[in-house]
């Protein structure tokens, strides 16, 4: 792994958006909501169709962070925002920076903002992380 510093920009984790993502995702979570599979279902809750669930969406923070530290590292914390859904056919994109390196009951921890945004670059989920690198 990378020498951990301030500033350093983990490696994106990119998914595509769409029925085939959600289908399997609700199918392992028994998350089988209309908004999630139904374009009609998706309108009547204030959207232009239906849109992806937001524990996906955390379940791709959580995949980018595990990407970056390794089987042998340790996810802390994780805290993130909905600020917009996640539409059929667009590539979403998982990133984060390293804000603070500390020592923590002998071990190095790292401090991250990180975030999800469309390939259009719309924010879908700003927040923060805590892990302990492998």
């Amino acid at each position: 792994m990378e020498r951990v510093q301030r500033g350093f920009e983990i490696p994106t984790f990119e998914r595509m958006s769409g029925f085939h993502g959600w289908n399997r995702f609700a199918a392992v979570n028994e998350e089988f909501v209309p908004m999630h599979m139904d374009d009609e279902a998706g309108r009547a809750a204030g959207n232009p169709s239906a849109f992806g669930m937001g524990n996906l969406l955390l379940a791709y923070v959580h995949a980018a962070l595990r990407q970056w530290i390794g089987d042998n590292g340790r996810i802390v914390t994780v805290a993130i925002q909905y600020r917009a859904p996640s539409f059929r056919g667009l590539r979403t994109i998982v990133g984060g920076t390293v804000v603070a390196v500390r020592e923590e009951d002998g071990e190095t921890a790292a401090d991250l903002e990180i975030w999800a945004k469309t390939e259009e670059g719309t924010l879908m989920a700003p927040g923060t992380a805590t892990v302990i690198p492998g």
